[in-house]
């Protein structure tokens, strides 16, 4: 077991020194991002209820960022299992053999 826990160690190394330095480098960034934007951001989630009745963000080019409700054209109703659709075809013409 021991053997095995060495080797996973050898092999996560590599990967867990570059979790560090990607910490070390955008850590403060995020800090900073979430002390200023955490309370907005925290809103915007209490008003927000159904994330799926909303299209993806978009970012304008003055760095706006939008979020446009979908337009029931961009949904999909789900079909009533109980209601079968009503088509209308013309009787068959000529003869069939049995």
């Amino acid at each position: 077991m021991e053997m095995f826990l060495e080797g996973l160690r050898d092999e996560m190394s590599p990967a867990l020194e570059n979790m560090r330095k990607l910490s070390d480098e955008y850590g403060p960034a995020m800090f900073s991002f979430l002390e200023e934007m955490g309370p907005a951001f925290g809103e915007m989630l209490d008003q927000v209820k159904d994330w799926t009745a909303y299209r993806p963000p978009e970012i304008l080019p003055n760095g706006d960022i939008i979020l446009r409700k979908k337009v029931p054209s961009d949904t999909v109703p789900d079909p009533d299992p109980e209601v079968a659709p009503q088509v209308k075809t013309d009787p068959p013409t000529g003869q069939i053999d049995l």
